[in-house]
């Protein structure tokens, strides 16, 4: 299962081709922060019981969608989210949060620096509990640390040149996800 915001809900109409055979499923809703996903994690999450979920989340707290957000809030909802899985036996891949130079819709926030923060410490983080570290961001940064223009038309969601960057790097992800 795929859980997210607008670039899960996306990305999920090219599951059929990019994943074959896959039975992934994605629970995006447009905008979503990490708290409005916490809230609706046991019913889009727990209760399809799902081997195993690829949350995406963090890129709108700190676009300010649902009012200002820390790195630590973020951090205590990713938390939340990784613990409640863990303890229905659901096995996490924390991905990273894609790079972005400027939203659109909030320009001058200035977001790369918070957004490799995030990341930083979802790396560690996964590493501690056992959760699968997923590396977008790496893979799909320009110099600017912003959404390559090549991967996106308006530099934080992907086309899907950009999803056919991310479908192997989760697809890996998940592979390792499932041999924990």
């Amino acid at each position: 299962m795929f859980y997210g915001n607008s670039i899960t809900e996306s990305w999920a109409g090219y599951f059929p081709g990019m994943f074959p055979g896959k039975p992934y499923i994605g629970r995006g809703i447009s905008g979503q922060t990490t708290p409005q996903l916490l809230v609706r994690f046991r019913q889009d999450v727990v209760a399809l019981r799902p081997k195993v979920v690829v949350i995406l989340a963090g890129t709108n707290d700190i676009a300010g969608n649902t009012g200002p957000s820390t790195l630590e809030m973020i951090q205590d909802n990713v938390r939340s989210m990784t613990e409640i899985a863990h303890a229905n036996r659901i096995r996490v891949v924390l991905s990273s949060v894609l790079p972005v130079h400027d939203y659109p819709w909030r320009r001058g926030l200035e977001p790369s620096g918070k957004i490799i923060a995030l990341n930083a410490w979802m790396k560690i983080y996964a590493a501690r509990v056992g959760a699968t570290y997923l590396d977008y961001h790496s893979a799909m940064a320009d110099t600017r640390q912003g959404l390559r223009a090549d991967l996106s038309n308006d530099g934080v969601h992907p086309t899907e040149a950009g999803y056919r960057v991310m479908a192997p790097l989760a697809e890996k992800a998940i592979a390792a996800a499932l041999r924990r």
